[in-house]
């Protein structure tokens, strides 16, 4: 499991950003975005910097961190008088360039300071780096020293000297005992679990969102299917993703879990399938009832996972 996980995305969350791929791809290149022009350069120790210049002006950074695996993109932070900086491009996989990071889109940059970066408030910084990296904290306190690239085998169970210890030692019983195991939450928990860094739906509700950009949110859409009633194991996050597998991107793989609730062509409905047949198809079913919509400023289409008869011409669902 340790090598396949090494291999999922949520494992190249984060990389130092002397360890980019694509930072190395793009060093020495120049690009502009609205009146500026940004160039990426690598320097004689391996450190990526970039520089910005408005023809008159110009300014010159460090890039501490990447965040993202470049499925969808990447995105990039600078250290620097103890504060981090959310740099203002980012590279998006689809356009194969680089790009204003989503969450500055609609701000314009009115000055160069502004088309550098933006100061990361530090509750947003731990956020950021708790769901991108391992261990960024100690004691509850805030490291991004000590914080370890991507999420790790302790990223989602916990401190883990103790199990490795006793496992070596032959004691199984007391390994297992000293490692968490999301595996034996309840499924609203499991699901939460998940949504502490996809979103769950408490935390969606309570920032209000709304809009094609949910659709991010995974852990909340699925909750907000109907299907999804109290709770039901058959439909948590890991029921369908294997988190030490590559994400699985073939529609077909997932048929099984769909007739884990609902019933094939001609079968009756029971109380362990309630689900009724599809009258339209019998594979494939994600393609119909899992929509993808693209988040205009992060150029990407995500699957919906709010299960749903989808209606022709119908607006997105909130």
């Amino acid at each position: 499991m340790v090598k396949s996980q090494a291999r999922h995305s949520m494992a190249k969350a984060s990389v130092p950003a002397a360890t980019s791929d694509i930072l190395q791809d793009h060093a020495g290149q120049s690009f502009r975005l609205d009146a500026y022009e940004y160039k990426i350069v690598r320097q004689a120790s391996g450190a990526f910097e970039y520089s910005v210049t408005d023809s008159a002006k110009v300014t010159s950074r460090p890039l501490s961190w990447a965040f993202g695996a470049g499925k969808v993109g990447q995105s990039y932070l600078s250290e620097r008088d103890g504060k981090f900086h959310e740099i203002r491009f980012s590279y998006f996989e689809s356009l194969h360039s680089f790009g204003v990071t989503p969450n500055q889109a609609q701000q314009a940059a009115v000055t160069l300071n502004k088309a550098d970066s933006r100061v990361l408030a530090q509750g947003e910084a731990e956020r950021c780096f708790g769901c991108h990296t391992t261990a960024s904290k100690s004691s509850n306190h805030f490291e991004p020293g000590n914080a370890i690239a991507g999420i790790s085998c302790e990223g989602c169970h916990g401190p883990g000297s103790k199990h490795v210890t006793a496992m070596k030692a032959g004691d199984l019983d007391v390994g297992l005992a000293a490692i968490f195991n999301p595996r034996e939450l309840k499924p609203v928990d499991k699901v939460d679990f998940c949504g502490a860094c996809h979103m769950t739906w408490w935390d969606a509700k309570g920032i209000g969102a709304s809009g094609v950009a949910n659709v991010r949110f995974q852990p909340y859409r699925l909750e907000s299917s109907r299907c999804w009633g109290k709770g039901d194991a058959r439909l948590t996050c890991a029921a369908c993703h294997n988190p030490h597998q590559p994400l699985v991107r073939e529609a077909g793989s997932y048929d099984n879990r769909c007739l884990s609730c609902h019933v094939s062509a001609g079968a009756k409905i029971t109380a362990e399938h309630p689900g009724a047949a599809c009258p339209v198809a019998k594979q494939d079913c994600v393609t119909c009832h899992m929509q993808k919509y693209e988040v205009p400023d992060m150029h990407y289409k995500y699957t919906d996972h709010r299960i749903r008869v989808v209606k022709a011409g119908e607006a997105f669902p909130d």
